[in-house]
This record gives structure tokens, sequence and C-alpha cells, in this order.
């Protein structure tokens, strides 16, 4: 599948500029403009991640499994290969993976395990309006 064109692609340059010259960002845009979906692929080759992973905290499984199938459906790759996810009884991630989509309580899992986050690049939050004490909790880490 060919890499749709997005309301925010045009603008996915300089989000990966921004984020090269300052470590956050807060992105805001409508419903379907491509944020969730986009920008994650947009920064894999950024050269500041230094081959570490983004991982993209969605708070709802289903939104987490959906973002990160339309996203390997682009690459023309399977889940677990360059963009997996890990919710609750489930993990599609392989040793290749970029991307990780995660839900609250995997990440929270994650913090717990790994406060630092070794190997992670970047933290994205998607529908943050939607906060709860696990994304604060990554988010003042």
């Amino acid at each position: 599948m060919a890499r749709p064109d997005f309301p925010i692609s045009p603008l996915l340059p300089a989000i990966a500029d921004s984020l090269a010259a300052h470590p956050r960002l807060v992105l805001e845009a409508p419903p379907g403009a491509g944020k969730t979906t986009q920008v994650p692929l947009a920064l894999l080759d950024a050269p500041w991640l230094q081959g570490g992973r983004i991982v993209m905290l969605e708070p709802r499984r289903v939104a987490a499994r959906s973002a990160a199938q339309f996203m390997a459906r682009q690459l023309g790759e399977p889940v677990g290969e360059t963009v997996g996810y890990r919710i609750r009884f489930e993990n599609r991630i392989s040793a290749r993976t970029r991307i990780e989509v995660v839900t609250e309580g995997i990440l929270t899992r994650m913090l717990q395990d790994d406060p630092l986050l070794d190997g992670v690049g970047a933290l994205l939050f998607d529908e943050f309006h939607e906060r709860h004490l696990s994304a604060d909790l990554g988010l003042a880490l």
C-alpha cells in the first residue's frame, strides 16, 4: 500500500526538524490529519533517534492495534516487523520492531522495568487529551 497523502504530510519535515532542535513538541490537528499514523513513520530515519525505537502511547487497545496495522500496511510489511504493538494479552513486536504502539498499562510496566527506557529514542503521546495517571507518569519521566 502506498503511503496516502494526509493533511499533515506537508508539515512532516518541519515536525522532524523541530524535534531535532528541541526534544519536545506539542502537535494539535483535527481528527484524520495523520498525527497517529504519519508522524511516527516520518520520524523513523531521524538522525537524533540514534537507532532508538519510537514508542507511541495509545490509550485504547483497539486504536493501538489499528494504528500499528495501518502503519505496517503502508510499509508493505506484516505487523511486528518495523511497526508493532503491545497491548494486554497481545504482543506483536520483534527484535526488528522500531515503532511500538502501546497502551497505558504497557507503558507503566515498561517504566517500572526500565525507568530510563533504554533503547527508546522517542516517546509519543497520542490522544493526550484522554489523560490518565499512567500517561501523566510517562510524561513526568
